[in-house]
């Protein structure tokens, strides 16, 4: 009934919730071309470079190290496919404008980010465990024998679902970095210097005998030697402590694309 004095819409009108905010962010990166190209290429890589090394390996190479490890050699490369996607998912939107049309739907714009982080990380994560996991049993089954090394449960572990989860942080970061520099471009180049620069500045930094203790901590925690040691084929460990650097370094990047966006008009 119309209200006295005024006017009542016929349309029933409820109150926003989290769950709207992540079924229009699930509408948004299952519907863009750059989610499906990023996810595709993501699997061509660490499953065909996976395959390639088990054909032109014999039962032989895997005396001391399981087959299930193929799976790292695309992944480190993959990996950028997730960063990239990570970016995209919120400097898309302030390239093309839709932000302001997002904002305007749903004011409270924290809520919008943590619809944002969880849709991505379910996606991201869903999928690159999935890969690698197909990966691993296809190194399982095409080497086996009594002479190939087997795997134990926490390598099994290392190299699927907690390398899907470390490769999918990498990608909840980029999409930190995007909210703070909200340039597609930009964010990119910063999330490759995070990835590949540790990689490559220890080499440089062994030259000197007094920064060789901090060359060999950046060399221990980049992303090529944590994925590796998740994956068990080096001597650094299991890869948790570098899983849980990259949670707290991801953690404090969101507080501050939370308080950045929050402060900073569109």
């Amino acid at each position: 009934m119309p209200a006295q004095g005024g006017y009542a819409s016929p349309i029933p009108v409820r109150d926003a919730h989290l769950g709207h905010a992540v079924a229009a962010e699930w509408t948004k990166i299952r519907s863009v071309r750059s989610t499906v190209w990023t996810l595709a290429v993501l699997a061509f890589l660490v499953l065909g470079i996976g395959f390639l090394i088990n054909v032109f390996t014999d039962d032989g190479d895997y005396r001391t190290q399981a087959p299930i490890a193929n799976g790292l050699f695309g992944l480190i490369l993959g990996q950028i496919c997730v960063v990239t996607l990570g970016v995209l998912v919120i400097t898309s939107e302030y390239g093309t404008g839709l932000i302001r049309t997002t904002l305007t739907a749903a004011p409270r714009r924290s809520r919008v980010l943590t619809a944002k982080v969880l849709v991505f990380l379910a996606v991201s994560w869903t999928v690159t465990t999935a890969v690698c996991t197909l990966t691993a049993l296809m190194g399982a089954g095409m080497h086996s024998g009594p002479g190939v090394a087997s795997a134990d449960g926490g390598q099994w572990a290392g190299a699927t679902v907690l390398a899907g989860l470390y490769v999918s942080l990498l990608g909840l970061l980029a999409l930190a970095v995007g909210t703070l520099l909200r340039h597609s471009a930009g964010a990119i180049t910063a999330m490759l210097g995070v990835v590949l620069l540790p990689a490559i500045l220890p080499a440089f930094l062994l030259f000197s005998e007094s920064m060789r203790p901090a060359a060999e901590k950046i060399l221990e925690y980049n992303a090529i030697n944590s994925l590796a040691s998740l994956h068990r084929v080096n001597d650094s460990g299991d890869g948790l402590s570098q899983l849980l650097l990259l949670a707290v370094v991801t953690a404090v990047a969101l507080a501050g694309a939370y308080a950045a966006l929050e402060k900073r008009d569109v």
